[in-house]
């Protein structure tokens, strides 16, 4: 209900400045071996008036351009238009929204009248969880542990694991061959704040999930993680 509600308050502000997006959220499933996507989202001057486009922007500059077919930026009523956002997939996997603002003339420099969003499913071919394992400093110091799932249909396996920081010790444990690992990880001591990064290898065949990173950090809980305790 909330996102049918949030759809029509900007479906409301757009025909207030004349332009009619029949969609301001594109969802986009990638492959596996892409490299980057493309959302289009039309566009059309529903009222009396030309609407002029004074500027777009993605919120992601280095992942994700922003362009209007034929460079026009000025619509009479009835005329239409299409705005396209190319997305680098890079090494991003999982679910990602990435957002682009579009200021009409008359919109204050804080307050653009539309934000258009591009929701890009990746594959997930070397699943990481957690992402992160944390240790209270001052705190006990039992070995925690990292599962990876192989999600492939090819069999992919752990080749090496390395940490940044040589207080952790890691030791990698296969659950089931090609498919399921763990990796357990005991820190050093927890008497003073330290943190490091592992390092995953894998034969993935798809080059950009070869390698993937989990973060080890002894360090004292936020007032967040203090309240939650019983």
């Amino acid at each position: 209900m909330k996102t049918v509600f949030t759809l029509w308050l900007a479906m409301a502000a757009l025909a207030a400045a004349g332009l009619e997006f029949p969609e301001t959220l594109k969802e986009i499933h990638a492959s596996v071996d892409a490299t980057k996507v493309t959302a289009d989202f039309s566009f059309t001057n529903r009222g009396d008036k030309p609407v002029t486009i004074l500027k777009y922007q993605s919120a992601c500059a280095s992942c994700m351009a922003v362009r209007i077919k034929d460079g026009k930026l000025r619509y009479a009523p009835g005329e239409s238009g299409l705005i396209q956002a190319d997305f680098e997939v890079g090494n991003f996997a999982g679910t990602v929204d990435k957002t682009v603002a579009i200021w009409l003339e008359g919109d204050p420099e804080s307050d653009p009248s539309l934000k258009l969003t591009v929701r890009v499913h990746i594959p997930v071919l070397v699943a990481v969880e957690p992402k992160t394992l944390k240790w209270e400093l001052g705190g006990h110091t039992p070995p925690q542990t990292i599962r990876i799932t192989m999600n492939d249909t090819r069999p992919t396996r752990v080749t090496r694991i390395t940490c940044s920081n040589e207080a952790f010790k890691t030791e990698l444990k296969t659950i089931e061959e090609g498919k399921v690992y763990e990796i357990a990880v005991t820190p050093g001591d927890t008497d003073k704040p330290a943190m490091g990064i592992l390092r995953i290898e894998t034969d993935s065949k798809t080059d950009k999930q070869r390698l993937q990173q989990a973060f080890v950090v002894v360090r004292k809980p936020t007032p967040g993680e203090t309240a939650a305790k019983p």
